[in-house]
């Protein structure tokens, strides 16, 4: 077990050994022994030790206090004063710099050895709470950030079907077939975004508080993605053609159905939304050593470059994407139930070209049998 490191700042050389001499019988590590403000700010930074013992009056400009306050700024260790005497103004200038303590000179083994650890407790304690507060605050601006993101997506399509019902009800008498079929279309899209929307917020809550499960059974991955494509096809545009391409007959995998279906639609929708000229979409699924493969691959705008390093973050979209509608969470949850499985994703594009997503997950998982 690594000792506990401690610096000394003291300017009487003789009370800085002996308290080095009792540092070490109780068992801990003296780094260095300093004299001034500046060299403690210097060695506290080159050594990084888990605690500091800093004298009030010391050699230099600046006295133990002030040096005190400029480590706790600059490099989060806590200190520990030691001193002759306790007045009050002394004190309350102490307490302000986030003081974990004091050790009255001369020094006492057994009450020096306490402040010590009571001093590392509160440090540790302390950490652990502000790491738990920017957690809190990170994932509060986070949900914030999206839910301002999805209240103004969700506005687009409601008002679209505002307009087109209001259009239909004020005007049907007057329109042929075609142009209703144009605004019952619009409805449509409006809803299907709008369902898509609400999936994403269902599922990135599920994942953020750790209640996105696998629930894995027995697949057989053609028949499922044959009619997963069926499925689409029927609420996908007339410029798109969603083609389904595999070398097997059968593939038997362990997958949870569900989160399979949200992943696949996911990036097929996603191909259909970013392939805005219409082109062919294809579904590939085939199994190798012991996985099976899932590619999607579209003709469409395509991932820049920069983009690609972050693209399975949070609220990240590439930069030419124009004024097509999208949070920036369905490939953020792709990974996520990538990852629940026990697989990997990889993506392939060029802007103007195309993208492919490649899906690899294992044909046997060991949570076929989990009652999570």
């Amino acid at each position: 077990m690594n000792k506990t490191k401690i610096l000394i700042v003291e300017d009487e050389l003789l009370i800085a050994t002996n308290l080095s001499r009792k540092l070490e019988r109780i068992g801990y590590f003296v780094v260095d022994i300093v004299s001034s403000g500046v060299a403690a700010i210097e060695r506290a930074a080159e050594t990084k030790p888990d605690l500091i013992l800093m004298d009030i009056v010391i050699k230099g400009d600046i006295d133990g206090i002030e040096t005190a306050a400029q480590i706790h700024k600059k490099l989060d260790i806590p200190v520990i004063y030691t001193t002759a005497y306790a007045d009050d103004n002394t004190l309350e200038r102490a307490e302000k710099t986030g003081s974990y303590g004091y050790v009255i000179k001369p020094f006492k083994e057994r009450e020096l050895h306490a402040t010590i650890k009571m001093a590392l407790s509160k440090h540790k304690e302390g950490k652990k709470i502000k790491s738990s507060l920017q957690e809190a605050k990170d994932s509060s601006e986070d949900k914030s950030r999206y839910f301002s993101i999805a209240s103004h997506d969700l506005r687009t399509p409601l008002s679209i079907i505002q307009i087109s019902a209001y259009m239909l009800e004020n005007y049907d008498s007057l329109w042929d077939k075609q142009i209703k079929n144009k605004h019952f279309d619009r409805i449509k899209i409006a809803v299907k975004n709008m369902i898509q929307m609400l999936e994403d917020m269902l599922t990135l809550s599920k994942a953020e508080s750790g209640k996105l499960k696998l629930k894995p059974s027995p697949c057989e991955a053609i028949g499922f993605c044959r009619s997963l494509i069926d499925e689409l096809t029927v609420i996908c545009s007339p410029k798109h053609q969603l083609i389904f391409e595999s070398k097997e007959t059968s593939i038997i995998a362990n997958l949870d159905i569900n989160l399979l279906r949200y992943m696949l639609t996911n990036l097929i929708t996603n191909a259909i939304k970013y392939s805005p000229k219409g082109g062919t979409i294809n579904l590939v699924v085939n199994s190798q050593q012991e996985q099976v493969i899932f590619r999607v691959e579209d003709r469409g705008i395509g991932i820049p470059p920069a983009y690609q390093a972050k693209l399975f973050q949070q609220f990240e979209r590439g930069s030419n994407v124009g004024n097509i509608q999208g949070t920036g969470l369905g490939l953020f949850i792709v990974k996520e139930v990538v990852d629940l499985h026990g697989g990997k994703i990889s993506v392939e594009s060029q802007v103007g070209v195309g993208t492919t997503f490649t899906i690899y997950l294992p044909l046997r998982n060991e949570k076929l049998n989990s009652k999570d």
